[in-house]
């Protein structure tokens, strides 16, 4: 696993416009897909947690789309939670006494082992108790993102790799959002993927 997240990361793949993975809007727009389809579920959201939040753009968005709820920040990096305030965390081992009605858990996991990658998603699954957004990059993706733009310390395994694990627990409804199995509301058959 990368072990540099320090302020030159964050720099380099959040803040400078021409080096950066993903620009603030883009992560506004994201939370603004997941909260509004998660509306449309009726799934019910009181508690958010973004575990890896980063510099907390889909954090705060996410929690102006359900100002009700209670949000919460998890990081690795020692940096990120110093400047913001972050509880320090990891994926492979956070808990948490109340699952969380949205996990949401980007760009994280292509950073683990194989071993350690399989330990958080099934933590993950114990960590949410309704949906969970979840974006990584598959091996399949290569030639769909900018390599100068993309951290090359991240794993790309076969997306049917993260398929067969996340189906234990998970039932994917779409651009990266996933609802808890058994979905605790009226899910269409083929509104469910694979």
């Amino acid at each position: 696993m990368r072990k540099n997240f320090d302020k030159a990361y964050y720099d380099r793949f959040y803040r400078n416009p021409k080096t950066r993975a993903v620009t603030p809007g883009s992560a506004r727009r994201q939370a603004g897909f997941i909260a509004a389809y998660l509306k449309y579920l009726e799934v019910p959201v009181s508690r958010i947690l973004d575990i890896g939040c980063g510099v907390g753009t889909t954090l705060r968005a996410l929690g102006k789309a359900f100002p009700r709820a209670h949000v919460h920040g998890v990081e690795y990096s020692e940096y990120l939670c110093d400047r913001y305030g972050w509880e320090p965390g990891s994926v492979t081992s956070y808990q948490t006494k109340r699952p969380y009605d949205l996990v949401v858990c980007n760009d994280v996991l292509a950073y683990l082992e194989d071993a350690d990658c399989a330990r958080a998603l099934g933590n993950l699954a114990e960590l949410s108790r309704g949906a969970a957004f979840l974006g990584f990059l598959s091996r399949e993706d290569a030639g769909l993102y900018d390599p100068q733009r993309t951290d090359p310390q991240q794993r790309l395994r076969p997306a049917a790799w993260y398929r067969r694990r996340l189906s234990r627990h998970f039932v994917n409804v779409g651009g990266g959002l996933y609802l808890k199995n058994p979905p605790a509301v009226t899910l269409w058959h083929l509104d469910r993927l694979g």
